[in-house]
């Protein structure tokens, strides 16, 4: 899940360098904390948080597979 999640925001911000994923793992959920640079904070979260719900959506399908629930969080 992590490095999708990676791919996605890679491909999306002008910055791919300052990408960074952190994953905390439980039991049956992981949380992935999505940062990247302020300037692209925009590109991500998108209007109205539409980019960012569908990189959610996306992130989600992918864990099904594995059983998981997984959140995504964009952090700054």
């Amino acid at each position: 899940m992590r490095e999708l999640l990676e791919s996605i925001a890679r491909a999306l911000v002008d910055y791919p360098d300052e990408v960074f994923v952190n994953e905390i793992q439980n039991e049956k959920s992981i949380i992935l904390e999505l940062k990247v640079a302020k300037d692209d904070m925009g590109k991500v979260i998108g209007k109205q948080g539409r980019i960012a719900k569908a990189i959610r959506t996306v992130v989600k399908a992918a864990a099904v597979k594995d059983n998981r629930r997984v959140v995504v969080d964009i952090i700054q």
